[in-house]
């Protein structure tokens, strides 16, 4: 059951979102409250020496955020909904659930997961500057005012579990290991939060329908290409460190809750849109990568 779970779960999650969005819009206060014992979970399987800086993370951290805000300028003169919907999907930080899928492909889950708790917390940092610059006001103080905002919000969601994670580790290790072994509670957590950020996509795009779905249709796409560039060029980098799989992952495999939750609460809804299609592209490409590796592993 376990097993059928992890294969389906995605679709499942999607369908229930789609099929019961209007219900579900009572349970986005909890969106926050699922991310953060999502990354909690998550957190608990890394030590505090894990998190530190290599050349090699320099170099994804600088795609991350200099590669969303080159996009953002690229593409707001075209249209801003695009510019929002496409810079968020480079922004965000790695998937917490990417350590599983490098551990599948044969890579190293350790690299993997120190660059997701890296790459989240300073998600943390830079998030609400960028954040308050694309979806706030040009004027100084309601500048000021939106990063304050944005940032006790988004350090609330992703600092504290992590600092949390390594007051539970000192002060009770018995219970830390037992977090540790339960992985899965985070994986299942994330199909419940996906499944609400689903139906909110859903619901808005629904009370926004005008029977024109040209600019839907070019988010999906740009969605499309950023994906498949950020997993070649991922591995492209990682392959210079001996680190493809990680770097792959890494850049490509995305928090796509965290990055919905963030585009709904700060930028425009329907750049949703974005992130939400990102989460099925990098699904069938880890599911075609799974498979890859099965079967050259079998004709070995």
């Amino acid at each position: 059951m376990q097993k059928f779970l992890e294969k389906y779960l995605l679709p499942i999650a999607m369908f229930l979102g789609i099929a019961f969005h209007k219900h579900l819009s009572i349970f986005s206060p909890f969106l926050p409250l699922l991310l953060a014992i999502m990354l909690f979970i998550s957190y608990c399987r890394i030590g505090i020496n894990d998190v530190k800086l290599t050349k090699f993370h320099y170099i994804l951290l600088a795609i991350q955020y200099i590669g969303s805000a080159l996009i953002y300028i690229a593409l707001r003169p075209v249209n801003e909904i695009l510019a929002q919907a496409v810079m968020i999907c480079v922004l965000t930080a790695t998937a917490t659930s990417a350590p599983v899928v490098a551990g599948l492909l044969g890579g190293s889950i350790s690299v993997t997961a120190a660059y997701s708790i890296i790459s989240n917390l300073s998600v943390a940092l830079i998030a609400p500057l960028f954040l308050s610059i694309v979806g706030g006001t040009p004027e100084s103080f309601n500048l000021i005012s939106s990063f304050w905002h944005i940032f006790i919000s988004v350090i609330t969601i992703l600092v504290v579990p992590f600092l949390l994670a390594l007051l539970l580790q000192k002060s009770a290790p018995v219970i830390h290991r037992r977090i540790q072994k339960a992985q899965i509670v985070s994986f299942y957590i994330w199909a419940a939060a996906l499944t609400i950020v689903i139906g909110n996509v859903t619901q808005y795009v629904q009370l926004q329908d005008d029977g024109n779905y040209t600019l839907e249709v070019v988010i999906a796409v740009a969605s499309m290409i950023t994906c498949l560039l950020q997993f070649y060029f991922g591995r492209l980098i990682g392959k210079k460190f001996g680190r493809v799989v990680a770097g792959g992952q890494g850049l490509g495999q995305k928090n796509t809750v965290l990055a919905i939750w963030l585009t709904q609460t700060y930028l425009n809804p329907l750049a949703t849109l974005g992130p939400g299609t990102y989460a099925l592209w990098q699904n069938i490409v880890n599911s075609w990568q799974i498979w890859r590796h099965a079967r050259l592993k079998d004709k070995k």
